[in-house]
């Protein structure tokens, strides 16, 4: 991981602001030093958040870039009720995890009914990680894909987890079902774009 040097003037007085409520007020008033200033004071934390919840250095400063612009614009929002740190701990958070949405992971389990029971799959998609914020992203990712299942014609669902969850064969798969092979293939093509439909956002 590289080490962290946001292209910005990093020679400013951090004395014009003491203390948090005159970085707050400073903030409110529009005054750009003082965005500045909320940066310098807690960029380098926040990149290592979210460098780890994203895994890659650029998308990283992108998401710090974000949320400090998100932040700064939105200042009204900040009732006090939590300190500056932990409402731009949450902006970050949010920020990094809408990114790793649209990117394909690990280890995803799956429970689709089958003969009237919850069988539990795997699909090759996420990787659990191990910390609080990546599992509630896959549980929600879990949930959705779970639903998007559920809405898939029978036909087209029990196709899609022979192929693609239980990891048959095309010939094994179409064996199973008692369909000739291009037929499998019309149905995994048509489960595939619901799918995709389904799922855009998390693309």
């Amino acid at each position: 991981m590289k080490e962290f040097s946001p292209k910005m003037p990093w020679d400013i007085n951090m004395n014009v602001y003491e203390t948090e409520e005159e970085l707050l007020q400073g903030l409110r008033r529009n005054e750009k030093m003082a965005c500045t200033c909320m940066l310098k004071r807690f960029a380098k934390r926040f990149y290592l958040l979210a460098r780890r919840l994203v895994n890659n250095d650029a998308e990283a400063e992108e998401v710090l870039q974000e949320s400090f612009i998100q932040a700064c614009s939105h200042i009204v929002s900040f009732e006090g009720k939590s300190s500056l740190y932990t409402w731009l701990y949450r902006i970050v958070t949010n920020a990094a995890l809408m990114k790793r949405r649209r990117h394909t992971l690990e280890t995803l389990p799956l429970i689709a009914e089958k003969d009237g029971e919850n069988i539990d799959y795997t699909m090759t998609l996420i990787d659990e990680g191990n910390n609080p914020e990546e599992n509630i992203l896959h549980a929600e990712v879990r949930s959705a894909i779970r639903e998007a299942l559920k809405q898939l014609p029978d036909t087209l669902r029990e196709a899609f987890i022979l192929r693609h969850i239980e990891d048959l064969s095309t010939k094994e798969a179409a064996a199973r079902l008692g369909i000739a092979e291009s037929a499998l293939k019309v149905r995994l093509h048509r489960a595939r774009h619901i799918l995709q439909t389904l799922l855009a956002i998390y693309q």
